[in-house]
């Protein structure tokens, strides 16, 4: 495995796995900046609010990461997350159900940080499932 893909594994096990919002600095650029549906987020400070607002409502949460392309300064990656809806999270409440939704991401790097991410997800599309059940 590459360093960058290293680098993507290291976040997702630190951040999300296990909500280690101080580890942030190790592996993104303080001028991080995320595209995604709707609105985006920017800096360290996004990414501590992000990662605790998914640990509240998810905090069982599973993850596996696959690599797909590397070029560059840039990898493409999908993740897959499991986890228990136990917690509010944008507007959907608590569901108490098991979810498994994905993420596909192209992070672009500058000096080994992540410097700009590109999301795509179905976790509103899998909430909006597990609301009918």
């Amino acid at each position: 495995m590459s360093r960058l893909a290293s680098k993507i594994e290291a976040a997702n096990a630190a951040l999300l796995a296990k909500g280690g919002v101080d580890a942030v600095g190790q592996f993104f650029a303080p001028d991080y900046v995320a595209h995604g549906t709707g609105k985006g987020m920017a800096g360290h400070g996004a990414i501590r609010r992000f990662v605790g607002m998914y640990r509240r409502a998810f905090p069982d949460l599973r993850f596996k990461v696959e690599i797909l392309v590397e070029a560059k300064d840039r990898v493409a990656w999908h993740r897959t997350i499991r986890a228990t809806h136990k917690g509010d999270f944008k507007g959907f409440p608590a569901s108490g159900r098991r979810i498994v939704w994905r993420d596909m991401v192209i992070s672009r790097f500058r000096d080994g940080l992540i410097a700009e991410d590109w999301v795509i997800t179905d976790l509103a599309e899998r909430l909006l499932l597990a609301r009918k059940r």
